[in-house]
């Protein structure tokens, strides 16, 4: 396929008719292909979605230039973004002029509307007018500089862009949808308009007549898939477009996002045309929002249209058949994961509530996406393939739900019953454990799925069952591992590729490594201080097996840590081992770490993803950053690396947007830092926020000083708004301003000046009289009362009706009917009728009025007592004096009472009281956990601990919560001493530990001493030792590592590190200062290995054998990574003084094998980071100097022995290294005349020593090797590119010349075969362990430099033989260039 370069819609159609170029779309219509071949290129992949509920939100012009409103920015596709709103944009429209094409305007909710030039993608103008919601906007056909806006309040602006002048109208108080201009059409000879409403029809309306001419009613259309939704007449958005030069036929939305062309000649028979009507599944899914046309070059007509479904489509208005559609997004993109079977398929998991499965191996369609919803119904936010089975997919919710979908079918998923109780934060397949492990082999599934969710628990669940019950792995760690202490909260889970490693992290940073099939814990990695969001495993089908055992993770400190763990899984410790260096650390982002993936095409390649607002890509072998992507406007929060193009990598954030994007193309190698960082928050923070809601005018009758109702209420709104998904926000912030009290008796209030004043402000309040007088005490009777100041009439005939009830001896009806009327006298009669007053007085007067006290009264004046109690429960209005007065009913009216106002009193949220009345019935237990349930933890045990017994398990259980909370708050020390209280105490020093400065470090170090936790107290206070080291705190470090006795050996480390440390600043060859060197540092007198030896003796007490042998054997155990180029230069130094004390220590026990290993490792160490200069230093300030004893003294060649000893190559490699040092210093020293001492002389005698022949032949292999290596890895990709595609491709036939080449790739010729083979063959020394040594190579060329700059300093014998050397192995690209120069 050819790539064209175009930035316009229109060629798609124009270029058609270039048959080499044609592509056939699924849905038959014939489209140019540079389309996706663009779309492919342009970072952005996925888009934010168009706007809902905006009547015009798309529009597009001549030439095919296209964009759509998405939150807050505007969306041009194939051009970028305008960015520059804050707020929802609700319209979107270009200037239809000619040679304004590149000129369109843009409202929003922010109240303003601008005018844009998208050439630049610059605001020309802008204009805040509005006082209200903008709801509409359009750019006038006829009047090329006049663009008109509505709001919700029926004001509209019209504004003049040339003259920047406007006017306003005001219609009617309602909101206006829409906008448009009419113009006359030709053809008809007047003036239409066509509405659309949600009453389901279409009016065609005539301006001239001013009257409705037809109506067209929607029909329900019945597609396959189920009816139309009943609700759906509530939701209906209709859209309409009326083709420009086609004025007898309109463009319509229906029910169910079907578009419908009618034919307004035939309106009697209501006949309609369907949009693809003869393809299943091209029409939109839900309502239509818009409609805009689009005219190509070639007079094409095409229509575009957004919907509720987020497609954007385009219609041939020729055919009604759909050309393209463009999925975009509707949440944030939280997950992304490559299918392992099907290759091609990316799953993304949006915060929409749906499933993206994107096919992005198709050829014929660019956007093969489906969409799965079904049982979904939250945030999608973990996703992971099954590892075999094609089409299984398994999803994790922000409301703590698992599933799994088959993507090839359209059932709906299996749903776990086993819910997490927060956010799933990651689903990882692995071999089932026990209990599932323990059935036969038919009976049990092959790979289960775990999940880690927010509340730190990891399930495994049965995909065979998922209808069962899920497991927690927590009850299987505590079995295997016999822990007693409370288990870390985990929020990763990771399985190694081989399936019998499992990696968790954990809330407090660590992370622990476990065995199966009993899941024994073999490793835990001390090395971040947060919460560990993501690990990855490296994958095994490299070049290189041992990086298998490689692992990255990131946690929210902003650094990746790489770990070699293959020694601690293959030696399979019988305890486990603790972690506490990495094996490479990777830093440059600025905030915390929420993915990585390694590259499944190279070795030790790595991306991450960050809240900074970028992915990075890392060479992990050597530290370098190599590229960094900044194309997201948001917070990345997922990253994948395409499994079939080693160039590709896709990646989501919280802009809405998934981006795909190639490496090589990136301008940027690290993260920004500084002002760029600034920039790039700033672009974050550029996001909808809600708005604030409007707060009530105080209406009170008195005036209130200003100042102290003046809040800063936009303030905190904006503190506590979060993120904003769909349009609407995930929390609303605002609180309204309270309108002020006032006593309820004050009738007036006002002010006079103050005498004591000369300014003659109001300060005083003075209060009238009428608050000073007593206020009438309420009847208890108030209806009796009142019918006692009735006409006279009616009290002469109540004493009439009372007479006759009173000496009658039996009441007639007449008689009974008064006196129920009459119940007033009831105070008069019997004791019936008196209940029966009190009853209507107290619901009439005072229920009714909101005086539920004055009721209760009445009830107990009857001796009610017990019905007063329970209507007062029933309608929440007990209180305190009534449950006081509960006893008198007796014992369990009482307890009943106490029970039912506590209900009520938690209610009203008066926990604490509710507690205490609890406690008066004895209910302590219920008490405690009502005040545990509403987090009054505090109180909680201070209850529990008063009122029950020491060692009951409930006191327990209150420390360890509350310590989990505060823990997870930040207040590490208060939960330190919740765990102390629970007699957790190894909890307690990990708590303290979690901070990570040396201050907490060290108090948790003394304190897991304290309790008898020496191996935590070790580790701890180790690394506050090295905190201490970073800050160049010397006294501080020895402090620290006093507080074991373990860590001896470790202090004679740090020893010797502050005396080199001080010698490399006194002799300025260190950038560092330090003042706070210990006392035994300040003398410089003396060898330097005999300061150390004495300061050693006289400071720690090290003087006979056993001793050096007991610190010799404690860090013998310590191993420490090799040195690249970018080791730290602090960390380097540590570990060339670790070497260095291994080299004294085994000098001192006589032990010369071992101080040999030892010096040369340290010198090692400084040659593969490339400083020389402490490399110089190693040679002069140590004892064993090879050069001296080549110059006589061979004390320690007699002690290595006279026999062949297995030190000895070890011997000659140091003897090489120090030669190889004294010769770049005498070619340094070129630059002053040539040296022609005797030592000189000598020492180029000497170099004859480099002239190996062994080591060059096994160095010239080696570089063989690595070429052939990187020939067959290139070779292998390339061969698997080009089957992967062979196998996708249904297309077009290939041509003669991409068969050839995909048959050259397919069968290896022979020449290949022999680089294979010769991999192996080249030298057999390559599979042995051989000590380093010097470039033999490197050595011969420096030796010839300095023979060419100083004549008769190298003899003739030298030199023959360094160019023997150069052209006998010089053949590699390396030195290929430079033997030449000295060998010609």
């Amino acid at each position: 396929m050819k790539r064209l370069k175009t930035n316009c819609l229109s060629c798609l159609l124009r270029a058609s008719k270039d048959k080499s170029l044609r592509t056939v779309w699924p849905c038959g219509s014939l489209l140019h292909p540079c389309w996706p071949v663009i779309m492919g290129q342009e970072p952005r992949t996925l888009p934010p979605s168009p706007n809902w509920y905006c009547a015009r939100c798309s529009d597009a012009v001549p030439g095919g230039l296209f964009g759509f409103a998405a939150r807050t920015s505007v969306f041009l596709v194939l051009i970028g973004e305008l960015v520059g709103h804050t707020e929802r944009v609700s319209g979107f429209t270009f200037s239809h002029h000619p040679g304004q094409y590149h000129l369109c305007a843009t409202s929003s909710d922010d109240g303003t509307v601008k005018i844009w030039d998208v050439e630049t993608k610059t605001v020309v103008t802008e204009h805040a007018l509005h006082q209200h919601t903008i709801s509409a906007l359009h750019w006038s056909p006829q009047v090329k500089d006049l663009i008109v806006s509505g709001d919700e309040k029926g004001v509209v602006f019209c504004y003049w862009l040339n003259r920047n002048d406007s006017q306003h109208l005001f219609i009617e108080p309602r909101t206006i949808f829409c906008l448009t201009f009419i113009a006359q059409t030709p053809v008809t000879k007047g003036c239409y308009l066509a509405t659309g409403s949600k009453d389901q029809t279409i009016r065609i309306w005539s301006c001239s007549r001013g009257r409705g001419v037809m109506i067209l009613k929607l029909p329900f259309l019945k597609r396959r898939g189920g009816g139309i939704d009943p609700t759906i007449k509530e939701r209906l958005w209709l859209t309409l477009h009326w083709p420009k030069d086609q004025p007898t036929q309109l463009v319509s939305s229906c029910f169910g996002g079907e578009l419908l062309l009618w034919d307004l000649t035939q309106s009697w028979r209501r006949k309609y045309t369907l949009f693809s009507a003869s393809s299943e599944g091209q029409n939109h899914s839900r309502i239509v929002f818009n409609l805009c046309p689009l005219q190509t070059e070639d007079d094409k007509q095409l229509l575009l249209s957004t919907s509720m479904d987020r497609d954007v489509k385009c219609w041939d208005m020729a055919t009604l058949e759909c050309c393209w559609t463009l999925p975009s997004l509707g949440g944030f993109a939280y997950s992304l994961a490559f299918s392992p079977v099907d290759m091609g398929c990316l799953a993304i998991g949006v915060g929409d509530g749906m499933i993206r499965v994107w096919n992005t191996l198709s050829i014929k369609n660019n956007y093969d996406v489906k969409n799965f919803w079904q049982g979904v119904k939250s945030k999608v936010t973990a996703l992971c393939w099954h590892p075999t089975k094609e089409g299984c997919l398994a999803f994790g919710t922000d409301d703590g739900k698992v599933g799994l979908y088959d993507t090839y079918s359209n059932k709906p998923p299996q749903i776990s019953s086993t819910y997490h109780k927060k956010t799933v934060y990651t689903l990882a397949w692995g071999p089932p454990l026990p209990p599932i492990s323990l059935g036969g082999e038919g009976d049990r599934p092959s790979l289960t799925l775990y999940s880690c969710g927010g509340e730190g628990v990891v399930l495994q669940h049965n995909p065979w069952k998922l209808g069962g019950e899920a497991y927690d792995i927590n009850k299987l760690i505590r079995d295997t591992n016999s822990i007693k202490y409370k288990l870390p909260v985990h929020t990763e889970i990771s399985w190694k590729a081989d399936g019998k490693i499992m990696a968790l992290g954990n809330e407090d940073g660590s992370i622990e490594i476990f065995q199966v099939p009993n899941l024994k814990l073999i490793c835990t990695i001390q090395q971040h201080h947060k919460l560990v969001n993501t690990i990855s495993w490296h994958h095994e089908h490299g070049s290189q097996p041992e990086l298998s055992y490689l692992m990255a993770s990131g946690s929210n400190n902003a650094v990746i840590y790489v770990h070699n763990l293959k020694t601690v899984i293959e030696s399979n410790p019988e305890s486990p081992v603790t972690v506490t260096e990495p094996y490479r650390t990777l830093s440059g982002h600025t905030a915390k770490i929420t993915s990585v993936a390694w590259s499944p095409h190279h070795d030790g390649r790595l991306v991450s993803a960050s809240y900074d607002g970028t992915a990075q890509v890392w060479d992990t072998l050597r530290e370098e950053p190599l590229c960094n992507f900044r194309g997201h406007r948001g917070r990345l929060l997922c990253v994948a690396w395409s499994p079939l193009d080693p160039d590709c990598i896709y990646s989501g954030a919280d802009d809405f947007c998934v981006y795909k994007w190639l490496t090589s193309m990136q301008e940027h190698s690290r993260p920004p830092q500084g002002k760029k960082s600034i920039e790039l928050e700033k672009k974050r923070l550029s996001q909808p926020k809600p708005k604030p809601k409007k707060k009530k005018k105080p209406t009170s009758r008195a005036p209130i000083k200003q100042e102290v109702y003046d809040g800063n209420e936009d303030e905190s709104i904006r503190e506590s708004s979060g993120p904003v998904e769909n349009g609407v926000s995930d929390q609303e912030g605002e609180e309204e301003a309270r309108e002020p009290e006032f006593p309820s008796g004050v009738a007036s209030v006002g002010m006079w000046p103050n005498p004591a004043s000369s300014s003659g402000g109001l300060y005083c309040y003075y209060i009238s009289e009428s608050l000073t007088k007593k206020r009438k005490a309420r009847s208890m009777l108030p209806l009796t009362t009142s019918l006692d100041h009735r006409s006279k009439e009616e009290l002469h005939q109540d004493c009439l009706v009372l007479a006759t009830a009173k000496h009658s001896k039996e009441l007639n009806e007449e008689v009974s009917t008064d006196l129920e009327e009459r119940f007033h006298l009831g105070l008069f009669t019997d004791r019936a009728a008196l209940y029966r007053m009190i009853e209507v007085e107290g619901e009439a007067s005072h229920l009714e009025n909101g005086h539920p006290e004055l009721f209760h009264q009445l009830m107990l004046w009857k001796g009610d007592l017990k019905g007063v109690l329970q209507t007062a429960a029933e309608r929440g209005e007990l209180t305190d004096s009534l449950v006081a007065m509960a006893p008198v009913a007796g014992y369990h009216v009482w307890l009943w009472a106490v029970e039912a106002f506590a209900k009520q009193l938690c209610f009203q949220d008066q926990y604490v009281k509710a507690a205490s009345h609890l406690l008066s019935i004895h209910k302590v237990y219920e008490a405690v956990e009502l005040l545990k349930s509403n987090h009054f933890y505090r109180e909680a045990i201070a209850v529990a601990k008063a009122r029950l017994r020491p060692e009951d398990p409930i006191l327990k259980d209150l420390y360890l919560t509350w310590g989990a909370i505060l823990e997870k708050d930040g207040h590490y020390a208060v939960a330190a001493k919740c765990y102390l209280g629970a007699a957790s105490a190894y909890d307690a020093a990990k708590v303290l530990a979690k901070k990570g400065d040396a201050a907490s470090l060290k108090t948790a170090a003394e304190l897991a001493s304290i309790v008898g936790e020496d191996e935590l107290s070790s580790s701890l206070a180790l690394r506050c030792a090295q905190e201490l080291l970073l800050a160049r705190n010397w006294v501080g470090a020895q402090e620290a590592l006093k507080l074991h006795e373990s860590l001896k050996g470790q202090r004679l480390v740090f020893c010797l590190l502050e005396l080199l440390s001080k010698h490399l600043e006194e002799r300025q060859l260190s950038e560092a200062k330090s003042s706070s060197y210990n006392a035994w540092a300040a003398g410089t007198d003396g060898p330097f290995v005999e300061r150390v030896t004495a300061v050693w003796k006289s400071i720690f007490s090290l003087d006979t054998p056993e001793q050096y042998q007991a610190a010799l054997q404690q860090l013998q155990s310590i191993k420490y990574p090799s040195a690249t180029n970018n080791t730290p230069s602090k960390q380097l130094l540590l570990h060339i003084c670790h070497d260095l004390t291994l080299a004294v220590l085994s000098q001192q026990v006589a032990s010369w094998d071992a101080a040999v290993e030892a010096l040369l490792r340290a010198v090692v160490r400084s040659y593969d980071s490339g400083n020389f200069t402490i490399m110089q230093e190693i040679k002069k300030r140590t004892t064993l100097n090879p050069f001296l004893l080549l110059l006589g003294c061979d004390h320690l060649r007699d002690k290595l022995g006279e026999h062949q000893s297995p030190t000895t190559p070890a011997f000659k490699s140091l003897e090489a290294f120090f030669i190889y040092g004294h010769l770049y210093e005498f070619w340094w020293s070129l630059s002053r005349p040539c040296p022609k001492s005797k030592q000189s002389e000598q020492m180029l005698i000497t170099c004859k020593e480099l002239f190996s022949e062994k080591h060059a032949s096994l160095q010239n292999s080696q570089r063989t090797v690595a070429e052939v290596q990187e020939t067959l890895a290139e070779m292998i990709r390339q061969h698997q590119k080009s089957q992967v595609c062979k196998s996708s491709t249904n297309g077009p036939d290939k041509n003669e010349s991409e068969q050839v080449a995909e048959q050259s790739l397919s069968s290896p010729p022979s020449e290949y075969m022999w680089l294979f083979c010769k991999c192996f063959l080249v030298h057999p020394c390559v599979i042995f362990q051989t000590w380093p040594f010097p470039d033999v190579l490197e050595c011969c060329l420096i030796l010839l430099h300095i023979g060419s700059q100083c004549p008769g300093s190298v003899t003739q014998d030298m030199q023959q033989q360094a160019q023997e050397l150069l052209q006998k192995y010089g053949n590699t690209k390396v030195y290929k260039r430079y033997c030449q120069t000295f060998c010609t």
